[in-house]
């Protein structure tokens, strides 16, 4: 009988491109001292519609990361996730261009809505100008998995690669999909999301979503768990990590960050917040198995934090289907109500927050959100210091899905 230990998952590098920092140190410190991004949109063609706050990526230059031959060729979508894999190879101290072994590391990424503005830009030239204007990368750029294919062109990674598409919950489940895939013996993955809904087209297509706030005050747009929560809002941008086999990672020296430990998925439908409790807490009780982790070892919950009172309801009370008495004392937070929901990218950002919060011993706070009207022990105001060994990551996305992750601190070796 073999005594090999099983092949572990770890996160070895972060890359955040974010409405409130364009890289992973300045994304944290603005998270962990709950800076708020929310303004108002800027975007041309953006100003007349009802939608008018929102977290917006700005100062972003991709040609200080990327090269002209790939931007021409792509959305804003997939210049976040480039940069964003770009700064995560590096905080992984890995090559670019030259990884030692091109078919044992590979990229996963999820996505939501794909390259909008890319799009419609080319439509318009359709329609007003005719076939003959239409740029050739209008068939690959607006497609959900442009950004895979391109990061895995672009840095010479030939191992498994996909994309998936799972709602706002796909953020978690690609990461799982990464892991799993390092267990049956690939070396690396990039993996992770990024989105870009701030465009004119994509803007009208989410105004058909119930559960998005337009309030004007970006104070008030999003405040999820208060007798006020009136909907979400929208944020662009992402993050991007480097899970690699555990040995492989120690080999060659770099930093273990966490591990993934666990991750459950479930599907209730779309908008049936009152079934997501249930939904939500399988995932939960699946992630704890998998992690072989009691509710007990939860030392915080990243919340999925919707802002729509019956599913910040369904959410609450899923953490206390699922945790038991611990559901009501385990902190609980959610950075993203300074930044707004990437969609795909926000559970990702969330996971890479868990993270550093686990490296520095302190719970963020959740910026805009005062009066709880849910049975949480909610982090508001500042950040609360604590020792972090165990961080449970939850999301929803609209149509239904559901997700949760388990991720253990990188020093822990015990486990």
């Amino acid at each position: 009988m073999s005594t090999e230990r099983p092949r572990r998952a770890v996160v070895t590098g972060i890359g955040v491109i974010a409405p409130n920092g364009l890289r992973a140190d300045a994304y944290w410190k603005s998270v962990r001292e709950g800076v708020g991004a929310l303004d108002r949109i800027t975007r041309e063609g953006c100003e007349d519609l009802p939608l008018k706050v929102a977290g917006e990526v700005r100062g972003f230059d991709a040609s200080t990361l990327i090269e002209d031959r790939f931007l021409v060729q792509t959305d804003r979508f997939s210049h976040y996730t480039m940069a964003a894999a770009q700064l995560a190879l590096d905080d992984a101290g890995l090559a670019r261009n030259d990884p030692e072994e091109p078919f044992s590391f590979g990229v996963v990424t999820a996505a939501g809505s794909g390259g909008g503005e890319f799009g419609q830009r080319e439509l318009q030239k359709l329609w007003g100008q005719g076939s003959k204007f239409v740029g050739p990368y209008q068939s690959i750029a607006w497609f959900y998995a442009a950004s895979t294919g391109q990061i895995s062109i672009r840095s010479g990674l030939k191992g498994p690669c996909g994309v998936v598409a799972s709602d706002e919950a796909g953020g978690l489940d690609a990461i799982a999909h990464a892991a799993r895939a390092v267990r049956r013996g690939t070396g690396a993955l990039l993996v992770g999301a990024a989105e870009a809904p701030l465009a004119p087209y994509s803007m009208v297509c989410q105004l058909g979503y119930p559960e998005l706030s337009t309030v004007e005050d970006p104070d008030r747009a999003y405040r999820p768990f208060t007798a006020g929560a009136c909907g979400f809002v929208p944020a662009e941008g992402g993050a991007m990590l480097v899970v690699e086999d555990e040995s492989r990672a120690r080999a060659r020296g770099a930093d273990v960050r966490a591990v993934v430990a666990g991750h459950g998925a479930t599907f209730t439908g779309a908008s049936r917040w009152e079934e997501s409790r249930e939904g939500l807490a399988r995932a939960i009780r699946v992630a704890l198995d998998e992690a072989e982790c009691a509710p007990e070892e939860i030392d915080v919950v990243f919340a999925d934090a919707l802002g729509v009172p019956e599913a910040d309801r369904a959410e609450a009370l899923a953490i206390a289907d699922a945790l038991g008495a611990h559901g009501t004392r385990v902190p609980v937070t959610a950075p993203k109500t300074g930044i707004g929901r990437a969609y795909c990218g926000a559970p990702v950002l969330d996971t890479a927050a868990a993270v550093f919060a686990m490296e520095h011993g302190v719970v963020p706070p959740t910026p805009h959100v005062f009066d709880i009207c849910h049975d949480l022990d909610l982090v508001t105001s500042r950040a609360r210091p604590a020792e972090l060994r165990t961080a449970l990551v939850l999301s929803r996305g609209l149509m239904g899905s559901n997700a949760a992750l388990v991720v253990r601190r990188g020093d822990d070796s015990a486990r």
